[in-house]
């Protein structure tokens, strides 16, 4: 069954800006780019170290070990050594709180 979490204040994640949130579903990073708020789990799908401290360009984050690069909205896999995609969550705004959707 999936539910709606609290993540955090809009304000908090002004555009351009990444907040990591622990939840039930594991960690996950909360991205405010200039098209709106996206989330993926925090984690790579190449060997599976933490993703979010990684550099941002555009719509793609960019793995901080291997370089291997991900689509923020949807998780695709862009290039080597990463051959798998990584899960993205639903995210919306309920009068200026960032809710995720995540599987119980």
């Amino acid at each position: 069954m999936a539910e709606w979490i609290d993540v955090g204040a809009e304000s908090a994640c002004p555009k351009g800006e990444k907040m990591i949130v622990h939840t039930d579903a594991g960690k996950i990073a909360v991205f405010h780019l200039n098209s709106g708020f996206y989330a993926i789990e925090d984690v790579c799908s190449h060997d599976g170290g933490e993703l979010a401290s990684g550099d941002c360009e555009g719509d793609e984050i960019i793995c901080p070990r291997h370089g291997a690069r991900f689509c923020i909205k949807n998780g695709k896999s862009l290039t080597p050594p990463a051959y798998e995609d990584i899960e993205t969550f639903a995210v919306r705004n309920v009068q200026g709180m960032i809710q995720v959707e995540i599987e119980c």
